[in-house]
C-alpha cells in the first residue's frame, strides 16, 4: 500500500512540475483506527505572517507565478479551479495546514490492501498525469460513520492530521462531515 501511496503523490507532484524529476516530499496516507484521538491533540497553527506570503509570492522565484497563500484562518476551502495547486501545497508544506479543518470536493474512493484485505478510504479527483501515468489529488479520510458508495460525489469537511506509522509521516483528514452530492464537479483537474 505504501508503495502505491507513494506512487500516486509522485505523480501528482510530476505532473505539476512538468516531469522535471521533483520527488515527493511526504507520502499519501493511509488508514489509522483511532482518528479521534489526534484530532484533539492538534492545536491549530495560526502563526504564519501575510506579509511574508506577500514578500515572497512577489520574488519571482516560482516561474508558475505565486503559491497559494499560507491559511490565517482555521477553514482551508480547496477550489475546484486550483485543486492541484492547493492540494500539493498542503503536502510541500503540511506543517502551515496541521489542525486546521480541510473542505473540498471530489469522489469517494475505496482501496483495499492485497496482503492484509485493509480498506483505505479516499476523497479525490483525477490529475492529468505525466509521462502516460495517470494521477490523482486529494487526502485519505477516516471517521467513524458509515462510508458513501465509492464514486459518490461529497463534500469532504474535516481536521488535516499527521501520523507517524513504521517510520513514515502520513496527512491524512479526520472528517467531520461527509456529504453526498447530486451535481458532481469535475473529475480531472489540471491546475
Amino acid at each position: 500500500m505504501k508503495n502505491i501511496t507513494i506512487l500516486i503523490i509522485l505523480c501528482v507532484l510530476l505532473a505539476s512540475a512538468g516531469c522535471q524529476g521533483k520527488s515527493a516530499a511526504e507520502p499519501e496516507p493511509k488508514n489509522t483506527t483511532d482518528a479521534n484521538s489526534q484530532v484533539n491533540d492538534n492545536e491549530p497553527q495560526n502563526d504564519s505572517d501575510p506579509s511574508a506570503d506577500s514578500a515572497q509570492a512577489d520574488d519571482g522565484a516560482s516561474p508558475h507565478g505565486a503559491l497559494p497563500p499560507a491559511p490565517s484562518g482555521d477553514i482551508v476551502e480547496i477550489k475546484e479551479k486550483m485543486f492541484i495547486a492547493q492540494t500539493n501545497d498542503i503536502y510541500y508544506n503540511a506543517d502551515d495546514y496541521l489542525g486546521k479543518t480541510l473542505k473540498y470536493e471530489g469522489f469517494f474512493d475505496i482501496y483495499k490492501e492485497d496482503k492484509t484485505n485493509r480498506l483505505y478510504f479516499f476523497v479525490i479527483r483525477y490529475g492529468p498525469g505525466c509521462c502516460g501515468i495517470d494521477a490523482n489529488a486529494g487526502f485519505e479520510v477516516v471517521w467513524d460513520q458509515d462510508y458513501p458508495n465509492q464514486d459518490d460525489w461529497v463534500e469532504a469537511v474535516g481536521v488535516l492530521e499527521d501520523y507517524e506509522d513504521d517510520g513514515y509521516h502520513y496527512l491524512r483528514v479526520a472528517l467531520t462531515s461527509l456529504t453526498v452530492l447530486d451535481e458532481r464537479g469535475a473529475e480531472v483537474v489540471t491546475q
